[in-house]
């Protein structure tokens, strides 16, 4: 069902970020203690503003109060993904070449299932991370999650 709800939004959404210059970057649809939440990360060129996620929080809602997609009560949330943007789509990744990122995998890669360091290459196949003075090549396949990171 989230599945279902994340596509729906994000085919309702689409159009305008599009003509907006805005970039969706991530839907989550959540339950957490009793409360169910919609939330959505939109960012663009220049980073975005408490006005634009009031926009698109009222073109979302105006849209889902028409097609009603979601059957319970839910909590909107519209913001930036924040300094450790979450790293999803294959752009994603090109636009992380040469930062400091965190990525997990599914199972082991030399040995380790946390990486944090820079992101030397990406291609549909692989990733090249330097952490701790070493390269390693991660399988696309294996990464669990990844994000940006900051560096203290």
């Amino acid at each position: 069902m989230a599945q279902h709800i994340k596509t729906a939004v994000e085919q309702m959404l689409a159009p305008f970020l599009e003509r907006e210059g805005f970039e969706l970057v991530d839907i989550e649809y959540v339950k957490e203690g009793s409360n169910w939440f919609l939330r959505v990360f939109v960012d663009k060129e220049g980073g975005i503003d408490i006005d634009d996620c009031g926009r698109i929080s009222e073109f979302l809602s105006e849209r889902l109060d028409e097609k009603d997609p979601i059957p319970t009560a839910y909590f909107l949330e519209v913001s930036s993904p924040g300094a450790e943007r979450p790293l999803k789509k294959p752009q994603d990744f090109v636009r992380a070449v040469g930062k400091h990122v965190f990525i997990t995998t599914y199972e082991p890669v030399d040995g380790a299932k946390e990486f944090e360091g820079t992101l030397l290459s990406y291609d549909e196949n692989q990733l090249v991370v330097l952490a701790a003075n070493k390269k390693t090549e991660i399988p696309v396949g294996k990464v669990a999650s990844a994000r940006l990171a900051i560096l203290f």
